[in-house]
């Protein structure tokens, strides 16, 4: 039994090491600049116009997150949604320059079981 422990030990240190050592090179020391990433300076960032503030109930879970997260990212439209349990609040990022409309933020969102208070579109509202 000893001899099991230790081997499994052993084992996920040394493919811990490996892995480290491998995507080591990657990570950025002190004292040395970082190279911007290719695709950070080929992407547009979105803006206010690309925001979608949205306060909604009945979210009171971290599988009420993700399955809210599923929906909206199965659109072609979405950028990323970031979900505020505590606060209620659904904030999507919509690929530059395309929208949603209202109608159709509520009726993913009642689909998906919960209420919305309020839409807002622009950048993040109090």
């Amino acid at each position: 039994m000893k001899i099991s422990i230790a081997a499994i030990v052993f084992m996920t240190l040394f493919f811990a090491f490996q892995s480290h050592a491998q995507h080591g090179s990657e990570h950025q020391h002190e004292g040395e600049m970082a190279e911007p990433s290719a695709t950070s300076n080929n992407m547009k960032k979105p803006n206010c116009e690309d925001t979608i503030n949205i306060k909604a109930t009945g979210l009171v879970c971290d599988f009420c997150a993700r399955s809210l997260e599923k929906v909206f990212l199965k659109r072609g439209d979405v950028a990323k949604i970031n979900i505020d349990l505590g606060k209620s609040s659904i904030v999507v990022t919509m690929k530059p320059g395309l929208t949603i409309d209202d109608e159709t933020i509520t009726k993913l969102i009642m689909d998906s079981g919960y209420n919305v208070s309020t839409i807002q579109k622009g950048c993040e509202h109090g």
